[in-house]
């Protein structure tokens, strides 16, 4: 995957693990380490202005069309897990984020991963093959 990287904006969150996220041994269940990729990349939003309602308000929506997670180590019931959670600047009609998920407790990384989503129109479900113009400027704003 090829990016024209001028400027990665990141942003990073800490999650307290629950007890209903960790099975019988208290291990953390798989799937949620995507939940946490997404807490991540809504908290980047809200703090670089990029949310969800911003799309949604332009009549369009962002959905994940790829998702990846590389399992280093496992989160156990009561750990905080630091998530950092990094825009990867393209020229495509995209938005490509990177994650790696720390253990708080000594810094370990617990989690490597990306997720790509595309932009759709919101009624139609129609793939928008250019950057929509508010993105266009965000991006120019950003530096990015």
């Amino acid at each position: 995957m090829e990016h024209e990287i001028s400027k990665e904006l990141k942003h990073e969150i800490e999650i307290l693990i629950r007890f209903n996220e960790a099975d019988p041994l208290g291990i953390v269940w798989h799937g949620h380490y995507i939940r946490y990729f997404e807490d991540a990349r809504e908290a980047f939003g809200k703090i670089h202005g990029l949310g969800y309602l911003d799309f949604f308000k332009q009549n369009i929506v962002v959905p994940i069309v790829h998702a990846e997670c590389n399992y280093k180590k496992s989160l156990r019931f009561g750990d905080t897990v630091r998530v950092e959670a990094t825009y990867l600047p393209c020229e495509a009609a995209k938005m490509v984020f990177t994650y790696i998920l720390y253990n708080a407790k000594d810094g370990s990384i617990v989690a490597t991963g990306s997720t790509t989503q595309v932009f759709l129109e919101r009624e139609q479900q129609t793939l928008i093959l250019n950057n929509p113009p508010f993105f266009q400027e965000w991006k120019q704003k950003m530096g990015v």
